[in-house]
């Protein structure tokens, strides 16, 4: 079984604004349609595949997804679905929505965009937000990173700030998005100091050679075992992530140097991460 850690829910002009549809193109090469269909994700991913669906609130990037449609669209299809809350911590009446979306629609982890929304995510004025997450077992899944995202500051996407949030709140599970690209080294060392943190390699196969770049530093330190797999929907497909994994794992190592450990790729695709967040 495959479990997607990360994939998303747009329905298009309902979610963001023309700037940040225009921007998304900066993605990578071409234009991408963002409209989610479960036909097209479901095709293009096995069928055993169990995904986590999360939307995405960022007032300051024109970004905002209704929980409810998120819990929605995971209840037509539980066996296959997990559905996450949003929040944007700037903006009034995210206590509200928290409690809204884990205790009223069900919803079992938060996705959090610092960078997108403009906080510090390392700001212990978040703590009670954190500490709820704690508190209840919620998972986050946690935007870090670049973007195309103009208006968007990359110093809140830089990994190192969850390693604030993993100290105060120790028993927090987190998974940092994106392998922190083109921030890995940085994202490898929080990774590996914290039981409970782990980091997705969802967006990153259709730049090879920094994806094997980032796995040889994740096989140097030793971490394959904190690397998690995702798709990052509709940006990219599960079928197609799992081909680039495979593709770069195929490389020859640099003369003087080994190759990835196939057999770790192998595992990380099919790493049980459900169980590791608490989720099974």
């Amino acid at each position: 079984m495959i479990v997607d850690v990360h994939s998303h829910l747009f329905r298009h002009s309902h979610d963001f604004d023309d700037t940040f549809r225009a921007e998304s193109a900066r993605a990578h090469a071409g234009e991408v349609d963002l409209t989610v269909r479960w036909e097209e994700y479901a095709a293009t991913a096995p069928d055993d595949t169990r995904t986590i669906v999360v939307g995405g609130k960022a007032r300051r990037s024109g970004l905002w997804v209704d929980d409810a449609a998120v819990a929605a669209y995971t209840a037509s299809r539980p066996d296959r679905l997990i559905g996450y809350l949003s929040l944007d911590p700037t903006q009034p009446g995210w206590q509200d929505e928290l409690r809204h979306g884990h205790q009223e629609l069900g919803l079992r982890g938060i996705k959090l965009m610092p960078m997108y929304a403009g906080f510090d995510p390392a700001d212990p004025a978040h703590d009670d937000l954190y500490s709820y997450a704690e508190r209840h077992g919620l998972p986050l899944l946690v935007h870090t990173g670049t973007t195309f995202v103009a208006k968007a500051p990359l110093e809140y996407a830089m990994p190192r700030h969850l390693d604030a949030v993993a100290i105060r709140h120790p028993e927090l599970r987190m998974v940092l998005a994106h392998l922190g690209h083109p921030f890995e080294g940085e994202c490898i060392a929080v990774i590996r100091k914290h039981p409970h943190v782990y980091a997705d390699v969802s967006a990153l196969h259709y730049r090879p050679f920094q994806l094997w770049h980032s796995l040889r530093l994740v096989q140097d330190y030793g971490v394959w075992h904190k690397l998690l797999f995702g798709s990052d929907y509709p940006f990219t497909t599960v079928d197609d992530s799992v081909e680039g994994l495979r593709s770069v794992a195929r490389v020859p190592g640099i003369p003087g140097l080994p190759p990835l450990d196939v057999d770790a790729v192998e595992e990380l695709i099919h790493r049980p991460s459900l169980d590791l967040l608490g989720l099974s």
